[in-house]
């Protein structure tokens, strides 16, 4: 699947070719004939403590998928192999890298980190529930302009 990853802090990598399963052929074989009534929520949970919160609704987006392979070879640590989730519509903090669980949730769980000082510091960020793009959903209660220069110069915009 040809898609852009956009991150929060402005930049993005246009025309990544990614390889892998999509999450709606993932939740419709194995999720969703054992799942509670009701789920509203998923917690996409990566080995290095990172966990990132979806909408069933946006996991479900016929582009999201857990992805195995970046243009055409596997993926790597540096982009979050074995697997990670990749949801092109929404920005990258959605996508967890090195995914090795996913949670169900009838309510909206706390996202975040497992470090204690990383937590901190995602939670008085706040990121928006959505993460959409389009609408440049970055935060829940900051406009979306109010971080990029600090994120600009903390986050890379080049792609090894």
């Amino acid at each position: 699947m040809l898609a852009d990853f956009h991150c929060v802090a402005g930049w993005s990598a246009r025309g990544l070719n990614w390889g892998g399963v999509p999450f709606r052929t993932i939740y419709e074989a194995l999720i969703e004939k054992v799942a509670t009534p009701g789920i509203s929520h998923l917690t996409f949970a990566g080995i290095d403590g990172f966990r990132a919160v979806v909408t069933l609704d946006d996991a479900l987006n016929e582009d999201v998928m857990v992805a195995d392979h970046l243009d055409g070879a596997p993926l790597g640590g540096y982009h979050g192999g074995p697997a990670r989730l990749v949801s092109p519509r929404q920005y990258g903090y959605k996508s967890t890298k090195y995914l090795n669980s996913i949670e169900l949730h009838t309510t909206e769980p706390r996202d975040g980190h497992a470090d204690f000082v990383a937590g901190l510091f995602l939670w008085l960020v706040k990121a928006h529930p959505r993460a959409r793009v389009a609408a440049e959903e970055r935060h829940r209660y900051l406009p979306s302009w109010a971080l990029r220069r600090i994120y600009s110069t903390l986050i890379p915009r080049s792609r090894p």
